[in-house]
This record gives structure tokens, C-alpha cells and sequence, in this order.
């Protein structure tokens, strides 16, 4: 890993860990670095030997959100420009082929929160302090958030986080919804990397498959029908199934290889 980096990127096996690497302003997103973890993110969902991620930050905070330093001058077409490179972001981790699991300590505001919730699982230390705090420099939430919040919670927490504000620990971040998974302090990494180990053992071409319908959102039944019918087709074809339905019946671990 290289300390200069905004992003450090170490592997573990079949599991690559992403670190947000800007502990001077809690790990918040610059133009700079959100380059460097959008870069970062496709090169992983691209790497054949990588079965899934683990997202966190350095410095004792996963992201403070937003560097609000840069953010002169991004009225009009210049705040479209600026919503694209975040909008790549969020497609490629919802969508991407890849489980991606959130190990958040300390701060998750703004931005931040919206970039844990984009993961597939969000682990969180019981200290962690989670804010959806657009609205208290006069912005709607953004990087998918109006779309995550609402699957997580109920309507009315929906609200208070997306609208109020309100900051939560992830204790309540846990009971509501929001968060998958509490360690102790200092613990939520950790706790990730034997998550993302399970994610990692399964076959990974039914992860990618899921993860492409489900990032879809709530549709009419035929239109999942349908997709479940294509998936499931290509899917009776593969090496990976092959291997797990025979060691189905050896009684005996399968071994995928994602073919």
C-alpha cells in the first residue's frame, strides 16, 4: 500500500479492501479522491481473482461526506458534471458484480452515509455516528441515498434521517435497519473481512446476477420473471454449477472458479 494514496487498495486472499485514505478531513470525498476509489472500485469488479470488497477509511472515520472546500462555483451544468463521476460510483457498487461490505468507524455523514448504504452490507462499530446531513448546508441527499434510505428503514425514520438529519450510532443505525451488523469500537474491519470471507466462499456468477435484478428496485412480476428466466438459463450452464451440484450429491465443499 502506498501512503500517498487516497485510496489504499490491499488484497487478502479473494477479498480486496479499499481504503479512504484523507484522515486530515475524516476521509471526505475530494474531487481526488473519489477519482482515485471510482478507478479503485472498477478495477476490483474487473479483477478475476477478486470475490469481493471491503470498503473503510483510515483515521478512525469512514467518510465525513463531501469536501465542501471544493464546492465553489458547481451551480448549473458544472453540478451535473459533478453528479456524474459520483453517479459512476454508485452504479458501479450497487450493480457491480461484486458483494461490497461497509466497515464504518467513527463519522459516516453526508456523502458518506450515502456511500456505506451503496454497499451490500454495512458493518459498523457501536460508536459509529451515521448523518444523512445534506440538508444542513442547504442540499437534497444525493449519491443514491433518496434511493437506499427508503429500502433500509420505515418511512417515518426515512424522513427523520433524510430530512431532519438526525444522526444515529450504530447501535440504532442496527435496530432500524440501516446498518447489517454492530462490533465493538475499533472492531468493524475485521468484523467485514470475515463477512466478505463468506461472500467470497460462494459461487460468483449468481452473486452478479442477483446483485444486476436487485439494483433494479421493486418491479412488476413478469419483468423478474423474465430476468430470472434468462439469468437462471445461462447459470444451468456454467462450470460453477456443475461443480456445486456434484458436490451437492458427494456431500462434499464445492469449489467455484466463476465460469
Amino acid at each position: 500500500m502506498s501512503e500517498a494514496s487516497l485510496v489504499q487498495i490491499e488484497s487478502r486472499g479473494a477479498v480486496r479492501i479499499l481504503r479512504l485514505n484523507y484522515p486530515a478531513k475524516r476521509n471526505a470525498l475530494s474531487l481526488e479522491l473519489r477519482a482515485e476509489l471510482i478507478e479503485a472500485v472498477r478495477d476490483a469488479m474487473a479483477a478475476k481473482a477478486v470475490r469481493a470488497l471491503v470498503l473503510t477509511g483510515n483515521g478512525g472515520a469512514f467518510c465525513a461526506g463531501g469536501d465542501i472546500s471544493s464546492m465553489q462555483a458547481v451551480g448549473g451544468v458544472a453540478g451535473r458534471q459533478r453528479l456524474a463521476s459520483l453517479h459512476e460510483l454508485v452504479r458501479l457498487l450497487l450493480a457491480g458484480p461484486k458483494p461490497v461490505i461497509a466497515a464504518v468507524e467513527g463519522y459516516a455523514y453526508g456523502a458518506g452515509m450515502s456511500l456505506a448504504l451503496l454497499c451490500d452490507q454495512v458493518v459498523a462499530a457501536r460508536d459509529a455516528k451515521f448523518c444523512c446531513s445534506f440538508n444542513k448546508v442547504g442540499l437534497m441527499p444525493d449519491m443514491a441515498a433518496l434511493w437506499t434510505v427508503p429500502q433500509r428503514v420505515d418511512g417515518g425514520w426515512a424522513k427523520r434521517l433524510l430530512i431532519l438529519a438526525e444522526e444515529i450510532d450504530g447501535e440504532t443505525a442496527l435496530r432500524i435497519g440501516l446498518a447489517d451488523q454492530v462490533a465493538e469500537p475499533g472492531g468493524a474491519l475485521d468484523a467485514a473481512l470475515a463477512l466478505a470471507g463468506r461472500f467470497a466462499a460462494l459461487a460468483p456468477l449468481p452473486i452478479a446476477f442477483t446483485k444486476a435484478v436487485l439494483a433494479r428496485g421493486p418491479q412488476p412480476l413478469e419483468a423478474l420473471l423474465a430476468q430470472e428466466a434468462d439469468g437462471q438459463a445461462l447459470l444451468f450452464n456454467s462450470a460453477d454449477f456443475a461443480a456445486g451440484r456434484d458436490a451437492f450429491l458427494a456431500k462434499r465443499k464445492p469449489q467455484f472458479r466463476g465460469c
